[in-house]
């Protein structure tokens, strides 16, 4: 089976908590939602980071309507 390069190359790329906080930032300004909003979640996703597995959030993710 062959695998595109494109998303080879973007699968081999290293998970980061500043990558994901800045794909929450930038959904969150693109939705219009105030800084104090912004600032509440980048709080509780630190949060969040400190308490919940890599794996944990995924199946939250593929078990959420979202």
């Amino acid at each position: 089976m062959s695998c595109d390069p494109e998303l080879a190359a973007l699968l081999s790329q290293p998970w980061n908590e500043g990558a994901c906080r800045g794909y929450v930032i930038a959904a969150m300004e693109r939705c219009g939602f105030r800084p104090a909003d912004i600032e509440r979640v980048m709080w509780e996703l630190r949060e969040v980071f400190d308490f919940l597995a890599l794996d944990e959030a995924q199946a939250l993710y593929e078990r959420s309507r979202y």
